[in-house]
């Protein structure tokens, strides 16, 4: 598998809200940072669903893939989401930021950062 089959791999688990999938694609020491800045061990990530998140769609678009060595890999994209917790809605576009690392044969998640994405400044008027 490579980090780009990884990332589509997970973004289709939070998708279908598949614990046991995810559970697969993380790294033992996972932390997950969301778009608020609260941070999550691999096992708070994983009771989320049974939490009040719901996924409607989740999609890593424009991922950009950076390896380092064979064992380590950064991906940038933008996360589209249709979400809501516990009846709120989080739904719309993220930077994301994710770490791969592959310590024995395949690739695995070891962090995942969620922030904003904002446009850019409008120039200034004349």
């Amino acid at each position: 598998m490579t980090v780009q089959e990884l990332v589509q791999r997970w973004a289709d688990a939070e998708r279908r809200e598949d614990s046991a999938a995810i559970a697969d694609l993380l790294a033992d020491d996972f932390v997950g940072v969301g778009p608020l800045g609260f941070v999550l061990t691999r096992d708070q990530w994983l009771v989320r669903f049974r939490n009040g998140l719901i996924n409607r769609a989740f999609a890593v678009e424009e991922p950009q893939v950076h390896e380092h060595g064979g064992t380590a890999a950064i991906v940038v994209g933008v996360l589209a989401q249709e979400t809501s917790f516990q009846g709120g809605d989080n739904s719309g576009r993220f930077r994301v930021t994710l770490a791969a690392v592959r310590p024995a044969d395949r690739w695995l998640l070891a962090s995942a950062h969620i922030g904003p994405l904002q446009s850019p400044p409008a120039p200034p008027s004349p």
